[in-house]
């Protein structure tokens, strides 16, 4: 009984000392630390992304304001079968911010996501959009159908949806009222990186947020709205959504109904506008940033509905 005893206690004594080795050799939890960064050139823009995991690419693209981390939960469980980037898009932390609005017209955002697919030595991509960054996404879709092969959107309805709410109910104008607010000159000396980050829920996570956004541009962010959103001066009786190419890849839809910005009526006929499957998600309780606020139904939804289209 005695050397059993004497054996135990040299094994947990073992055991005790490779504890702090395998805790060393474990990959951090968090995506933070195991992130690849790199930089894309578009047409002299730097274009900074990272990446995680082996695989068919997935690019993942941010709104406002946001940046490349807002993708952290979906990069975790994705990169076990993808190679998933997530973007810095131009004005964001560690991207180019260049000046003037006429650099924030959407043919050059969509470009900025041509050249990370470059980048990563591939012709196509998964893409997925977030806010502005859904816009980048149903825009490559609809100018680029080559550069994709299957689209995934999260709380930004298709242009054609967003224009006509505009257009045609109230309350979707009433609300967009802070974007047009963006558009006034000089708004952007009213943002600070805190009050940027204030959506943030967790903690840690607003850290890194306020450390990007003071690296970033406020006047790059807006332009965003000046070049591409419907401006206020526009009668909304005479605003005319524009008649665009139908989508010809797979489309997945999230929409958080808690989203106030952006109503769920313009969803309404969205299927017209896309040639192949449309699956269309509804999340009650979620708001505009659904990738965080129902991240796990997210991830796991997205995973599934990727796994059955991407070979």
């Amino acid at each position: 009984m005695k050397r059993i005893l004497l054996l135990c206690a040299a094994l947990s004594m073992s055991l005790s000392a490779a504890a702090p080795l395998f805790a060393k050799d474990a990959p951090p939890k968090d995506v933070w630390a195991r992130a690849e960064h790199h930089d894309a050139n578009s047409s002299g823009v730097k274009i900074h992304y990272v990446a995680l995991g082996k695989g068919p690419l997935i690019v993942m693209i941010h709104g406002f304001p946001d940046f490349w981390y807002t993708w952290r939960n979906q990069m975790d469980v994705l990169s076990a079968r993808y190679r998933v980037v997530a973007v810095d898009q131009r004005g964001y932390d560690l991207s180019d911010r260049p000046a003037g609005i006429e650099n924030y017209a959407m043919p050059l955002l969509v470009n900025d996501i041509g050249a990370v697919i470059k980048a990563e030595g591939r012709d196509s991509a998964e893409i997925v959009g977030h806010d502005w960054g859904g816009a980048v996404a149903w825009s490559l879709a609809m100018t680029h159908p080559e550069w994709l092969q299957a689209l995934v959107i999260l709380n930004l309805p298709h242009p054609s949806g967003i224009q006509r709410e505009i257009k045609n109910n109230p309350e979707q104008r009433k609300n967009s009222e802070y974007a047009f607010n963006f558009q006034k000159p000089g708004a952007e000396k009213n943002l600070t990186a805190e009050r940027l980050a204030g959506w943030v829920k967790d903690d840690a996570a607003r850290v890194h947020y306020i450390e990007a956004f003071k690296r970033s541009d406020f006047e790059s962010m807006l332009n965003y709205y000046r070049a591409n959103y419907p401006h206020p001066d526009q009668d909304s009786t005479t605003l005319t959504p524009a008649v665009l190419p139908k989508v010809t890849v797979p489309v997945l839809e999230f929409h958080g109904l808690g989203d106030q910005a952006l109503l769920p009526g313009a969803l309404s006929g969205t299927w017209n506008l896309v040639d192949k499957d449309f699956t269309l998600v509804t999340i009650p309780g979620a708001g505009h940033f659904v990738q965080q606020d129902a991240s796990d139904l997210v991830s796991t939804t997205m995973s599934d509905w990727l796994a059955r289209r991407v070979h």
